[in-house]
C-alpha cells in the first residue's frame, strides 16, 4: 500500500513520463488560482488591489486567449468533464471581471444588481473550484495518478492500455 501511495505521489520521470501541460497553461491555472484566493479571501473589495488583481487576471486570460488563436496544439491534458469546468471557471472569472472593472465606472457607481452578480461570480468561482479540486483529487485516487501534482510539474505518465490518448502532446514526446 504504501508504495502505491508513494507512486501515486511522486512525479513520473524518464520513459514513463509526458509532458501534459506546457509552461503557458501551468501559469495561467497558478496565477488565476493566486489571484482568486487573494481577491476572495484577503483583498478588500472595490480597493485599488483587489481591481488590480482583477485585472491582472482579465489580462491572463485574454493573453491565453491570443496565445491559443495563434497554434492548433492539442492536449489531452483534461477529460471532458474538466475541460467543461474550465469553460464554466473561465465565464466566471470572465464575469467577476467584467462586473468588478464595471464597478469602478461612473455609469455604474454603487449599482446594486452589479454588485450582487460580482458578488454572485466570485461565489459561484469557489464553489466549482472546491468541485474542481474534488474531482481531481477523486480522479487521481481513481487512476492512481496525483492530479494535482501533473498541475504543478506538467508531467503525467504516459497513456497505456485502454487510456485515452487522442491528443497528442503539450511538449511533442
Amino acid at each position: 500500500m504504501t508504495s502505491e501511495v508513494s507512486r501515486a505521489v511522486a512525479p513520473p520521470r524518464g520513459q514513463d513520463a509526458v509532458c501534459v501541460w506546457d509552461p503557458l497553461v501551468r501559469i495561467f491555472h497558478w496565477t488565476v488560482v493566486l489571484g482568486t484566493a487573494l481577491n476572495y479571501f484577503v483583498l478588500a473589495s472595490g480597493k485599488p488591489p483587489h481591481r488590480y488583481v482583477g485585472y491582472g487576471i482579465a489580462a491572463v486570460l485574454l493573453h491565453l486567449a491570443a496565445a491559443k488563436a495563434g497554434r492548433d496544439r492539442r492536449y489531452f491534458g483534461h477529460n471532458p468533464a474538466g475541460g467543461a469546468m474550465v469553460l464554466v471557471l473561465m465565464t466566471l472569472i470572465a464575469l467577476t471581471c467584467l462586473t468588478g472593472w464595471m464597478q469602478g465606472l461612473d455609469a455604474f457607481w454603487g449599482v446594486e444588481w452589479l454588485q450582487e452578480v460580482h458578488a454572485l461570480c466570485a461565489n459561484l468561482i469557489i464553489a466549482m473550484a472546491a468541485i474542481h479540486v474534488f474531482a481531481a483529487i477523486m480522479e487521481s485516487v481513481l487512476h492512481r495518478e496525483n492530479l494535482i501534482l501533473a498541475m504543478i510539474t506538467g508531467r503525467k505518465r504516459r497513456a497505456s492500455g485502454t487510456d485515452i490518448d487522442h491528443a497528442g502532446t503539450a511538449g511533442g514526446g
